[in-house]
């Protein structure tokens, strides 16, 4: 039938639509930086784009005078690697905890309150309580990335452990499975795809968090340069940052959804069957 909600863009006609909103904002930037520096050619909220080349020079390519390294680069080394391990350590803790939960009802009795007790706490709040207790270091950094997110993976693959038929646990039980055997061939195999979905969703946080805590204490890293250089307004600076935290965001996204469609086609299989269902 030919309804709107029916209809699919070919896949150039996908891609040229989801690069023409980009093209439509580049061309927006560049009209009301023209205006704006018509007006004002010393004005920094809205740089030329030869502004920012020559930012990303001096940062990306020639090294600093005080360090000798390259600058970008050294800083999205730093954040990269907070953020990977934050990440690394929320998943391995959501993947042990959500599965107890889900699958032991005497540990979701117990644990289940406490998990969504932390889970509702700001964790900006107990940033300034991190860095008294761990101190300034990459400690306090990963800490906090790790409960910004890991209350949310535990709840969630709870809820994945839960929705895995009753049938399939009934059966593997009377199979001569025990609670241990079950945990690794049943619910741990149903429960990893979704495990990376989840940490795709749970990457913007992680950004936040990350950026967050290099704001407030850090001597390097995207999120401490942006803030560094903010007093002096410097948008060519900022700007360039801000893109290249979302390119990461968006790569990390996108090497997830590969590694998830690899590992386990299945999966993507049988979600593309539903959808079309």
């Amino acid at each position: 039938m030919r309804r709107l909600i029916n209809q699919k863009p070919s896949r150039a006609a996908a891609v040229a639509l989801g690069i023409l909103p980009f093209l439509l904002l580049l061309l927006l930037y560049m009209l009301a930086s023209e205006a704006r520096l018509a007006e004002n050619p010393n004005d920094k909220l809205l740089p030329a784009f030869g502004s920012f080349v020559d930012a990303i020079d001096r940062l990306a390519l020639t090294p600093s005078r005080r360090t000798g390294e390259l600058v970008f680069w050294q800083d999205t080394l730093s954040s990269l690697s907070r953020l990977l391990l934050g990440i690394g350590i929320s998943a391995a803790i959501g993947l042990v905890f959500g599965i107890i939960i889900g699958a032991l009802p005497l540990a979701r009795a117990k644990l289940a309150p406490l998990v969504t007790a932390i889970s509702l706490i700001p964790p900006m709040a107990i940033l300034p309580v991190l860095f008294i207790i761990l101190g300034l270091g990459e400690l306090s950094k990963v800490v906090l990335i790790v409960i910004g997110t890991a209350p949310f993976l535990i709840r969630d693959m709870e809820a994945r452990v839960r929705e895995i038929p009753a049938e399939q646990i009934i059966k593997a039980q009377t199979l001569g499975g025990n609670s241990w055997q079950i945990i690794i061939r049943v619910i741990l195999p149903q429960v990893l795809p979704r495990l990376l979905a989840a940490v795709r969703l749970s990457l913007g946080a992680a950004w936040l968090f990350l950026i967050a805590a290099e704001a407030i204490a850090s001597t390097d890293g995207l999120g401490y340069r942006i803030f560094l250089v903010r007093r002096y307004l410097a948008m060519d600076v900022i700007l360039p940052y801000v893109v290249w935290i979302t390119f990461l965001a968006f790569a990390t996204d996108y090497l997830l959804r590969v590694l998830s469609v690899k590992a386990f086609p299945w999966f993507h299989t049988q979600a593309d069957q539903e959808q079309k269902a």
